[in-house]
């Protein structure tokens, strides 16, 4: 009797065991986020998904995590790691105005050059400064030219596989060395009296583009309001047309950002009173015995990526790209393949083979760009492993919640919020999410999550937050 009480108890003890250890299996991480999968992963669409546990240093979820995908703005992981970790990383971007001839009385007997070293952040404020400066220097009259010297950088003012219809957008800008105010006019449209044009401000303000005001000022039958540029016909006609009921405002590209640079400066020059000819030309620069550097403008490198990263700025990502290049070759004219090459280097370190992946860019704009969430996981862990290159990194990402384009994501109240760092990137099929985050139990993690053939981003990203709060939990 003693001994079937026994193996009753011993059996109970066992099927216990076993529910448990299901039951485990059921809730763990693995399970849960296939769950995610099944149930919630858009209809239609594909996703592959890579966790790293960077604690424990293994890999705690995998799902088709070395498909290759198109990683949209997450590239710029790619470019930002290479090129603040690369030797010379730290050095602020810079545009010079250098002097060459002779200085008599004063009239400088020679040309003045403005010699670009693609400064993304260089605005309208910085263009002054070098203007004021010039301006008080000891001469006032230019007896030569004066030139820009934009050598740096080929002259393919496009990425490869950019889409040709996202001409004029603001988040396409033209790539020149000499860039001002990201080569965009900001304008805004005010109403005036029933029936009228609205006034139109713009910034900043050049004669290098025009502007042609269709407004009519609180008529809706007018239509809405729409800013555009005559890009079609490669001109630089600002139209602006509709109903103007209350303050309106957009942004759009100008072409020939180096010609926009260089004719706001002269006519800027020009109304400080330094007497010059309005006919600028481009020439690289040489430095001789007569050669003389009026200012050297500088902005820090970490502002840069801060608005590569927070904002997502196309610009920003393939002027530190083309910058990695000139470090990485010691080259002094680059192109944006001399920048993958880096990229490419640093994919070879890492364990991975190039050849497996396709970079044509440095933003992820491309429809080139071909990625896996194993290789940006890889490229996170070789930051975190670095640990100035990681506080740089961490600092500069959107917070979920918080800031950057994660502002609008991760609410509060749920797990996510403030306690993922990660970079997005979409656009029309794609939505991708990889970064950093911190589990309940005070491990990092490495993730990334990239969802292709999606028609709903607003589904992708509630998919993508699901899976982080599952990480976290």
């Amino acid at each position: 009797m003693k001994t079937k009480i026994l193996m009753a108890l011993l059996l109970w003890l066992c099927a216990g065991a076993v529910a448990t250890a299901q039951t485990a299996a059921v809730d763990s991480l693995p399970a849960r986020i296939d769950r995610l999968v099944a149930d919630k992963l858009p209809q239609g669409s594909n996703v592959g998904i890579c966790v790293y546990d960077l604690t424990t240093n293994k890999y705690i979820y995998q799902y088709q995590a070395d498909k290759l995908s198109r990683p949209a703005s997450t590239m710029k992981l790619l470019t930002a790691i290479t090129a603040l970790d690369h030797e010379g990383g730290d050095e602020p971007f810079r545009t010079e105005v250098w002097c060459k001839g002779r200085i008599e009385g004063d009239t400088l007997r020679g040309d003045l050059y403005v010699v670009g070293g693609f400064d993304p952040e260089f605005d309208e404020a910085a263009l002054d400064t070098l203007v004021a400066y010039v301006a008080r220097s000891c001469f006032s009259v230019i007896a030569g030219k004066v030139y820009g010297d934009v050598s740096m950088k080929d002259s393919l003012y496009w990425g490869s596989g950019w889409v040709w219809d996202d001409n004029p957008y603001s988040f396409q800008p033209y790539l020149s060395p000499l860039m001002l105010c990201k080569g965009v006019v900001s304008l805004t449209a005010r109403p005036g009296q029933k029936g009228e044009a609205a006034e139109i401000t713009t910034s900043p303000a050049s004669t290098y583009y025009r502007v042609v005001n269709r407004t009519v000022s609180r008529t809706p039958s007018a239509g809405r309001f729409r800013l555009t540029r005559n890009w079609l016909e490669e001109g630089n006609d600002l139209l602006v047309s509709g109903n103007v009921a209350s303050a309106q405002g957009g942004k759009v590209n100008v072409r020939g950002s180096e010609r926009f640079f260089m004719h706001t400066f002269v006519e800027r020059l020009r109304a400080s009173g330094v007497e010059c000819d309005s006919c600028y030309g481009f020439s690289e620069f040489s430095r001789d015995s007569t050669s003389r550097c009026l200012i050297r403008y500088e902005t820090p490198v970490i502002n840069v990526a801060e608005q590569l990263m927070k904002k997502s700025d196309n610009l920003n990502a393939e002027a530190m790209l083309c910058r990695l290049g000139m470090q990485a070759t010691g080259k002094k004219h680059v192109s944006a393949d001399d920048g993958l090459s880096a990229i490419r280097m640093l994919i070879k370190k890492l364990g991975f083979d190039p050849d497996d992946y396709n970079m044509a860019d440095g933003c992820g704009l491309s429809n080139y760009d071909y990625l896996s969430p194993q290789l940006l996981v890889g490229f996170l862990k070789y930051a975190y492993s670095r640990t100035g290159l990681f506080q740089k990194l961490y600092k500069i990402l959107p917070v979920g919640g918080m800031d950057g384009t994660l502002k609008n994501r991760m609410k509060k109240g749920t797990l996510s919020y403030r306690n993922v760092h990660a970079k997005t990137g979409s656009y029309t099929g794609i939505n991708s999410l990889a970064g950093y985050l911190k589990t309940s139990e005070g491990h990092w993690v490495a993730f990334a999550i990239m969802n292709q053939n999606v028609m709903s981003g607003r589904q992708a990203r509630a998919f993508q937050d699901a899976v982080c709060d599952e990480i976290i939990r």
